[in-house]
């Protein structure tokens, strides 16, 4: 758990692994946090074999449909990692199976209908999502890319960011969607982090440049010290949105596979990841353009249109 909280999955891989053998490969909750483990290592073979094995570690229907969604998830992964189709029917068969033993999980219907539409089944696909808005309150995070998906099918397939909902440091509540036709520069850093504090200027300088334009910075820190963190962004004017996630073992940097400080990742206005990166790099060009790009939709979108899919609207 140790090495997990550091941001170390593949020793803590090894540890859970060695656990679950000393307990004669029947330890559910080793298993389960393998599975998490191998998954945050990007060893998706691995977690494929962990979440099999807990299908027959488990008896009861409910355990036994978080065992099939784990093992569509690692499928799923794989499928994207690798582009293979046949990993994309291994996921939608592993979906189908949790959902013929909890039909409404939403979580299930959502990947579910995600596999369908790598699979391009579009019709299937918009099966799933209007089953889920129909079950989801517009409260769920992934209410509003659901619609999405449903108004443009390519988007499905997209390669997204991940979407996620935090409470920034002055108490405003963002989500991923909730920036849909911004482009948004996520910053994890960390107070203790050298070369954080080197990139600080760089930031400062693009919130300056690209003021009221349709960019927005949000610096995700892995601080664990709340009271350092605070006094950092107050002393160094850090006036754009900030959150804590606490470390390596944090949700958001749990989801973008956040390995070491400062990581940068840019994602486009529709919500696409184009790049991540770990140190500095000369993004600039590519950050310019896709503003660009994002400015110019706003323009040829009425106003009318955006409030409708979504597009324009923001926590700021």
């Amino acid at each position: 758990m140790k090495q997990l909280e550091r941001g170390h999955a593949e020793p803590a891989l090894t540890g859970f692994r060695r656990a679950d053998e000393q307990d004669g490969g029947h330890c559910f909750m080793c298993e389960l946090e393998a599975w998490d483990a191998a998954m945050q290592a990007a060893d998706f073979k691995t977690a494929e074999g962990l979440a099999t094995t807990m299908q027959g570690n488990v008896t009861a229907p409910a355990m036994q449909a978080k065992a099939d969604f784990m093992l569509g998830k690692a499928w799923l992964a794989d499928g994207l990692n690798e582009s293979l189709n046949k990993d994309f029917v291994a996921a939608e068969a592993a979906f189908h199976a949790a959902l013929e033993l909890k039909p409404d999980d939403l979580d299930s219907i959502y990947f579910d209908g995600k596999a369908l539409a790598y699979l391009n089944h579009d019709e299937q696909a918009s099966a799933r999502f209007q089953l889920f808005l129909k079950l989801a309150g517009p409260d769920n995070l992934n209410y509003a890319r659901v619609q999405r998906f449903l108004a443009q099918p390519d988007m499905a397939r997209a390669p997204l960011a991940p979407n996620f909902r935090l409470t920034t440091i002055d108490g405003k509540t963002i989500t991923l969607e909730s920036l849909a036709g911004k482009v948004v520069l996520l910053d994890f850093w960390a107070v203790w982090c050298p070369p954080c504090h080197r990139a600080l200027p760089h930031l400062q300088k693009l919130v300056r440049e690209y003021a009221g334009q349709p960019f927005v910075v949000l610096s995700i820190s892995l601080d664990a010290d709340e009271s350092k963190w605070k006094e950092f962004t107050a002393s160094h004017d850090m006036t754009w949105p900030q959150y804590r996630d606490g470390g390596y073992s944090g949700e958001i940097s749990t989801l973008y596979g956040v390995r070491g400080v400062p990581t940068t990742a840019i994602i486009d206005a529709d919500g696409v990841l184009q790049e991540q990166f770990v140190g500095t790099e000369d993004f600039e060009p590519k950050l310019r353009r896709l503003v660009t790009l994002a400015a110019q939709a706003q323009k040829r979108a009425p106003t009318a249109n955006f409030q409708k899919t979504g597009f324009g609207t923001t926590a700021e």
